[in-house]
């Protein structure tokens, strides 16, 4: 089975001076959602961690994590050998994933793991992808979803887990040939005349209703006759 992880942080800032953007800054939040055989199991992992340093005020507008919330979280160390458990083996789906990546990386060299991501799963940067199927254009995640259609009215704050679920879709139907989509993006342009939603996975079951033996008949009466003008029906073996 292909085993893949959808996977999001959020941190406590970032530099945007020279050098890698993880300098000085730590993870505060970890979200992966599990693909298996491109359908969504339900299986997750989630967690906010307490990092050795404020928050930037900057990130707490993007995501909304403060450092009273995080003032009872566990550290890194605590959660490190569970989310190595959760990600061994399998490939990382990631927007943007240098990001993501590099603060990982830095994270289990400050408690002193010596791994890195690259060594134990296989990394798919959805950020790449976009650029390669939409040259030129911005491909932010809220664009994406735009361009594909899909719900994400409930996210007004950055958050993890979230971001990674909305990730799978977009994920999902970039690499699944979708073409019934209006994939119109830019602001310009009028919005998708399709969307998908994600249902709750505890809905109701769809009732399965079966033809009547009076419908079958009537439909293979309706079949002799498509063969007798055409020759053939696709609808027989």
């Amino acid at each position: 089975m292909a085993r893949q992880i959808v996977l999001d942080t959020e941190t406590t800032g970032m530099n945007m001076g020279g050098g890698p953007v993880y300098i000085g800054h730590r993870i505060i939040e970890i979200g992966c959602v599990e693909i298996i055989n491109r359908r969504l199991t339900g299986n997750h992992f989630h967690v906010y961690i307490k990092p050795d340093r404020l928050v930037d005020p900057e990130a707490i507008e993007v995501h909304g994590i403060t450092d009273d919330f995080l003032a009872d979280k566990p550290p890194f160390e605590q959660v490190v050998d569970e989310f190595l458990e959760f990600i061994d083996g399998a490939e990382l789906v990631i927007h943007n994933a240098p990001f993501d990546v590099g603060f990982m990386d830095h994270e289990f060299e400050k408690c002193g793991k010596n791994v890195k991501t690259a060594d134990i799963c296989t990394i798919t940067d959805t950020l790449v992808m976009a650029k390669e199927i939409f040259p030129g254009k911005r491909n932010n995640l809220d664009v994406l979803c735009d361009r594909y259609g899909i719900d994400n009215s409930h996210r007004t704050l950055h958050g993890a887990l979230l971001d990674s679920e909305i990730l799978a879709d977009v994920y999902l139907l970039m690499t699944g040939g979708q073409t019934a989509l209006n994939l119109s993006s830019d602001a310009n342009e009028s919005g998708p005349s399709n969307q998908i939603i994600r249902l709750p996975a505890d809905r109701k079951k769809l009732k399965v209703i079966a033809a009547s033996a009076d419908e079958i008949t009537a439909h293979e009466e309706r079949l002799d006759i498509v063969e007798k003008s055409a020759g053939s029906t696709i609808w027989r073996g």
